[in-house]
């Protein structure tokens, strides 16, 4: 049986598209299924896809290279999906036209079709001779009118119409009465996580999702100040963009949240930051699912949700894997997250149980569901034989017996005449062997050492390596990769803190084989760090530390620093007066000399002069500092901004040691810890994560 997925852009990371790539996933390994993409707009989907699974796009719209980036019909309206829709999905006259030529001319036994205005082209030109099926990914009264007008007309023309909650099946049948399609709840699939259960003791609360009004992020930052203020010690993570991020950005500087609360970006695969927490919390008004309740449960973490319509309340078992708080409600949030803040054994046991709640959703059980409904409605329309011959190539017309005589009398003196192949001299010993397409997951150890498992699918040989080179260099460290000790294992290899010294800088990580040379960079599959959040450096000097974390175009990679001495800002706390730094020392000591140690701020070019601090030693390598933005504002030598790097100075003829803050799992620190402009002053991290501020010229 065939059956074919039409989707609008395989290429993005939303929960529709991660759902249909699961179930796809796993009915391939039954049958034969492809994802139709109406649009493609990347060079390959940004989520793993089973290999199984056949993509193809019907629109190419690749940045720069598309072969339809120029059609006129993309800037014509489309005849049958109403604008609203049409414009959030870029449904087009050139989608109408590729959409119902495919739906005309496929050979598929089941066409499934997963947002509404696909449901509108199955309706419109679907055949009888394939079941049409239609998804439903949201919930039925969150439509704009003219959406659900022109779906509720579509979907009495399909087979089967499904809903990711059994709450929105029965209004879905309510709302549609009389009609002979059959709707039914059929939930989204999420895969088994590979990534290391999570931690329930991580101090870590983390939240996921589109930065849209319907998730009420705004109310669980007016939580988390409630949160933050009984425990200081916990931090929130928000993965996530969209349009409300300025807003939530302002909310998190106005409640003064910056240090405890992160809004970390996008970021995909989800389940390697999931499994760095030991809460998830998801306050939306609406939930037509949840597929980020199931994620963050696959990793052992349970959920504080609130009991909005529908999925939440069909997922979670209050109290039990999780916490249902009421909707709209931030003192609730708080209560719920502090419940399980402040009993250790509670969160234990419930994530214990999320982890067990969440295989309800494997892919293998939602793709038994949807055979099931093809089989309840009649199965494939096409008799076996039909199903044959679309699926096999005709067969070519036999020779006629007189040409066969001529080719005979043509070919036989030939072959007669044929000398024996000579024997290789120069190429007997060339060996052609298959080429390395590594791709690999990483995890960081207790002893914080990166152990790299690379897919035996895509190595071959007997001697190989794993080597980390630093950009822009060719000076690479190799590490021996021992291959599996039984079947489909990975092979590994271990990268150790204490014997691989990496200097500062981002290194690359490629397989290589003796035998012929090879070398590929390895392609990323889960990079996991959640032992970073808790792992500390390693005594003495140098200060050594490194992240392992996946590139923009998919690659694994490390960023590595490696300085005599660190001082790690542990917290920054910002006032109209001054910034308080409070941090650690690596690499040094501090000294009972005389003058005393100080803090420095270095001016970048001529706009100011040096300034300094005192420095308050707390105990052993901990410290605490205070810049006076007077000093700043006296140091300046022009009304325009300047900018200082801040460092200590243990003596004065001693080397200054950077302030930064590199410790963790966070690649890039200064794209996610943000702090605002006070009093005309601005701290903030560089691209190497060392801190820096900057008098603007304006105060307030």
């Amino acid at each position: 049986m065939k059956i074919s997925f039409l989707l609008q852009n395989a290429y993005g990371i939303g929960g529709t598209i991660r759902s249909t790539f699961n179930v796809a996933g796993a009915l391939a390994a039954r049958h034969d299924v492809e994802i139709v993409s109406v649009i493609r707009s990347g060079e390959k989907p940004r989520l793993n896809l089973h290999p199984g699974v056949r993509l193809r796009c019907l629109i190419d719209q690749r940045p720069d290279k598309g072969a339809d980036l120029d059609d006129p019909l993309l800037g014509q309206d489309s005849r049958y999906i109403p604008p609203v829709e049409a414009k959030g999905a870029h449904f087009s006259a050139l989608t109408d036209q590729r959409v119902a030529a495919h739906l005309a001319a496929t050979d598929a036994d089941v066409v499934i079709a997963t947002r509404p205005g696909l449901v509108m082209y199955l309706a419109e030109f679907g055949q009888d001779r394939y079941l049409r099926i239609g998804q439903e990914h949201r919930i039925y009264g969150t439509h704009e009118a003219a959406i659900r007008a022109y779906q509720d007309a579509s979907i009495p023309h399909l087979d089967a119409h499904t809903t990711v909650s059994e709450a929105d099946a029965v209004t879905h049948r309510e709302q549609l009465p009389g009609i002979k399609t059959k709707i039914v709840c059929i939930p989204n699939g999420c895969p088994p996580s590979e990534v290391e259960p999570a931690d329930p003791d991580s101090k870590l609360v983390v939240a996921a999702g589109r930065l849209i009004p319907v998730k009420r992020y705004d109310l669980l930052i007016n939580a988390w100040a409630s949160v933050a203020a009984a425990h200081p010690d916990w931090k929130l993570r928000l993965y996530g963009r969209g349009p409300e991020q300025a807003k939530l950005r302002a909310q998190i500087d106005r409640l003064g949240l910056n240090e405890s609360l992160t809004l970390m970006g996008a970021h995909s695969p989800i389940e390697t930051e999931w499994a760095k927490g030991s809460i998830a919390a998801v306050t939306s008004r609406e939930e037509s699912f949840g597929m980020t309740i199931v994620e963050a449960m696959g990793c052992g973490v349970p959920v504080v949700a609130t009991d909005c319509p529908h999925g939440p309340g069909e997922i979670i078992s209050d109290g039990e894997d999780g916490l249902l708080v009421p909707v709209g409600d931030s003192d609730a949030i708080a209560k719920g997250l502090l419940k399980l803040i402040e009993d250790d054994e509670l969160r234990r046991a419930m994530g214990a149980a999320a982890l067990v709640s969440a295989r309800r959703y494997a892919p293998e059980r939602i793709a038994d569901a949807y055979l099931e409904l093809i089989d309840d409605l009649g199965g494939p329309r096409r008799t076996g034989d039909e199903q044959a011959t679309a699926t096999t190539r005709p067969a070519r017309p036999p020779l006629s017996r007189r040409l066969r005589r001529t080719v005979g009398r043509i070919v036989r003196p030939l072959r007669r005449q044929a000398a024996p192949p000579r024997e290789k001299k120069v190429l007997k010993d060339i060996v052609v062997r298959k080429p390395l397409r590594p791709v690999a997951s990483c995890r960081v150890n207790s002893e914080g050492d990166i152990v790299v498992s690379v897919d035996p699918k895509g190595v071959s040989g007997e001697n190989l390596s794993l080597t980390v080179t630093r950009r822009k260099e060719n000076k690479p460290a190799a590490v021996p990769l021992k291959p599996p000790s039984e079947a489909d294992a990975p092979w590994t290899a271990v990268l150790k803190r204490t014997e691989l010294r990496l200097g500062e800088g981002r290194w690359d990580l490629h397989v290589v084989r003796a035998d012929d040379r090879a070398r590929r960079r390895v392609v990323a599959h889960l990079p996991e760090g959640r032992r970073l959040l808790t792992l500390e450096p390693l005594p003495g000097s140098p200060f050594t530390w490194w992240i392992p974390y996946s590139t923009v175009d998919g690659y694994l990679a490390l960023r590595a620093w490696h300085r005599d001495g660190h001082a790690e800002a542990r917290a920054l706390r910002t006032t109209e007066e001054a910034l308080t730094v409070e941090g650690t020392l690596y690499g040094a000591e501090f000294t009972d000399g005389k003058p005393a140690p100080a803090l420095v701020g270095t001016p970048r070019g001529e706009a100011a002069s040096e300034v300094t601090a005192e420095i308050e030693i707390l105990n052993g390598a901990a410290f605490r500092a205070t810049l006076p933005y007077d000093r700043l504002r006296a140091a300046r030598t022009g009304e325009e901004s300047a900018t200082w790097d801040l460092a200590l100075r243990l003596a004065p003829d001693a080397a200054p040691i950077r302030i930064g803050r590199l410790v963790g799992d966070i690649v890039d620190r200064n794209k996610t810890d943000i702090h605002p402009t006070v009093a005309g002053m601005r701290p903030y991290f560089t691209v190497t994560s060392d801190l820096a501020v900057t008098a603007t010229g304006a105060e307030g």
